[in-house]
């Protein structure tokens, strides 16, 4: 874990030898809270990766898919960058994957949804991806689910790319640990009400919820809920993990169970968990810059990106210098082969056929409770 430093931003006329990474965030719009987490964790990368000295171009994609397409073209095409990272949300990194493998440039997703990288094939070769997939998630929620005598569950999702990985991997996970799932319902991030979704699942009398669903739209079915008298358990995803979230969901959102990562709750894990370290560690520098209890998932996975840029940009720089198309293809080759690398949110062991490289260690039970993040189990 390196020593807090100023990241080097905007800076005009790279010199050659410098990496260019070119950043899309959605630091605006509905996706913002994650955006900004992001952002503020980028902001602590140091001046230099892997002992080069590096030039950050970050732009806003406004949590808009088509708006995200434009920044990554202009990354590729003008700036001609080295590295993509971002975009934060599922439906914008699916939508740039054919123009980073059309350029032949390695892109780091801050994305949830597995759909991003798997399966591998010849455009998603190009593609990393940050964050535990959705299946190791739903493995930890509905294991914890059984655990706790959840039979029959309620599903609401986002009605996008997102809400449908979850679908696909919760309804897997569910199946296979004899949770009956008893209705499924969407809506879209925008949307100001959810009565008549939230009304159908009300009826079906399930033991727990599932809102499916990230940021801060993912308050609305659960203060729905709250509001219309359910009294069962409600769960979330490991997209809620922001103080936005809490802050946007107030009491409505006390006692939300969620899968997170080890750094959401690096201070309440278990001292034999082998992430607490890194998690500790990201912990003591962000909340240097911006105060107590401001870590989230998103800034931890943001910052994790530098810490795999770092171990794999030496091991690119044998195959050519940055800017050119052997150094990208370098650094491809080098991120997938990345071996027992500890970030914040787990330990990486990347390969041909695992772009995320994060196993079960990555995955952990949280609550909240007394609006905080805290560890409830693993």
């Amino acid at each position: 874990m390196p020593v807090l430093a100023c990241a080097l931003f905007g800076a005009a006329g790279a010199a050659r030898a410098d990496i260019t990474v070119g950043i899309d965030l959605s630091s605006t719009g509905p996706a913002a809270a994650i955006g900004i987490a992001s952002k503020n964790a980028i902001a602590l990368w140091p001046k230099e990766i892997g002992g080069q000295k590096a030039h950050y171009i970050i732009l806003d994609d406004g949590t808009d898919p088509g708006t995200a397409v434009k920044n990554i073209r202009k990354l590729l095409s003008e700036d001609k960058v080295d590295v993509v990272v971002g975009p934060n949300i599922t439906p914008s990194a699916l939508a740039v994957t054919d123009d980073v493998a059309r350029a032949q440039t390695p892109m780091i997703t801050l994305v949830g949804s597995s759909v991003v990288v798997d399966p591998q094939n010849a455009k998603k070769r190009w593609v990393f991806k940050m964050a535990a997939n959705d299946s190791a998630m739903a493995d930890v929620m509905t294991r914890y689910m059984s655990n706790h005598g959840i039979k029959t569950v309620g599903f609401i999702g986002f009605a996008d790319a997102y809400g449908q990985s979850w679908w696909q991997s919760f309804s897997r996970f569910a199946e296979l640990r004899k949770i009956r799932i008893v209705g499924r319902e969407s809506y879209n991030r925008t949307d100001t009400t959810v009565l008549g979704q939230v009304l159908k699942l009300i009826a079906d009398k399930p033991d727990a919820v599932l809102v499916a669903a990230s940021g801060t739209p993912a308050v609305l079915p659960q203060r729905t809920l709250i509001e219309r008298g359910y009294r069962g358990a409600i769960y979330q995803t490991h997209g809620i993990a922001t103080y936005a979230f809490i802050r946007v969901g107030g009491k409505d959102v006390e006692g939300t169970l969620f899968p997170t990562q080890p750094a959401v709750v690096a201070k309440t894990l278990p001292h034999d968990h082998p992430a607490r370290p890194a998690a500790l560690a990201f912990t003591k520098l962000y909340e240097a810059k911006y105060g107590p209890n401001t870590v989230t998932q998103f800034a931890a996975d943001a910052y994790g990106v530098w810490d795999l840029l770092n171990n794999a940009v030496p091991r690119a720089l044998k195959h050519g210098q940055p800017g050119t198309e052997a150094f990208r293809s370098g650094l491809r080759d080098a991120l997938e082969n990345i071996h027992n690398l500890p970030i914040p949110n787990g330990i990486v062991n990347t390969s041909v056929s695992d772009h995320v490289g994060l196993d079960q260690r990555a995955g952990v039970m949280g609550e909240i409770k007394h609006g905080r993040f805290v560890y409830i189990s693993n």
